[in-house]
């Protein structure tokens, strides 16, 4: 809620004791102090931790080193939170690629590698029951030496709910893939709370990983409900 002040507060900015004094368009208000989310989850945690720890050693890499990444970052894009593409910078791209290269239990590159894509999982069927979570892929890569899977999957959502799939996150570690059932349940019901009548739906994305590149496929969609 605004407030305006009296002539007291003319000069005043800032925050002091729950409340924030501020100017917009000429004119200045009051307005109770906002302290936002500061709660994580432990996954939440973990990938802060990954991008701080990269930033930092992004810090210690040569003048050739940085160079070449910049280079490499001229022929990539990133998208912005609007969903325009942008160019990013070689800072961007150390930290997208190591990540998960980081993620799937490698260690962060120092110089960055040749780039060949990662093609897109195939199709998958999901089951959901009371007491079991799979995804069972229709196939997989030849090869998959250099492959790891990664599952995201939304909070249970009620009936009335249809795309709740930008709510999906990371469940588990990265896994190798294989075209027998996967079980997701036990890193489920650990993440959230397990789905139920009231909230039988889960919204699963999943995708390939390099874990030498650090590059990541494009995504896979899936519903998964409760079954009786």
């Amino acid at each position: 809620m605004k407030y305006t002040p009296s002539i007291a507060f003319d000069e005043f900015a800032g925050s002091a004791k729950g409340v924030t004094a501020a100017k917009s368009r000429g004119r200045k208000y009051i307005r109770n102090k906002g302290y936002g989310n500061t709660s994580s989850t432990a996954s939440q945690s973990d990938v802060k931790a990954i991008f701080s720890q990269l930033a930092k050693s992004f810090k210690t890499l040569t003048s050739s080193q940085i160079a070449a990444w910049n280079a490499l970052a001229q022929t990539q894009e990133g998208r912005s939170t609007l969903g325009t593409r942008s160019k990013i910078s070689g800072l961007n791209l150390y930290l997208r690629l190591n990540h998960w290269v980081v993620a799937c239990g490698g260690t962060a590159l120092a110089t960055p590698p040749t780039l060949a894509g990662v093609e897109s999982p195939a199709s998958a069927t999901l089951s959901l029951s009371a007491s079991a979570f799979n995804i069972t892929l229709d196939s997989i890569p030849a090869d998959v030496t250099d492959l790891k899977l990664v599952v995201r999957a939304s909070a249970p959502q009620t009936n009335g709910i249809s795309d709740a799939y930008a709510k999906a996150a990371v469940v588990g570690d990265p896994l190798t893939p294989v075209v027998t059932a996967i079980e997701l349940k036990t890193d489920y019901d650990a993440k959230y709370e397990a789905p139920s009548a009231a909230a039988p739906k889960v919204f699963v994305k999943w995708f390939y990983v390099n874990t030498t590149t650090g590059e990541k496929s494009g995504e896979m969609m899936g519903l998964a409900t409760l079954s009786a």
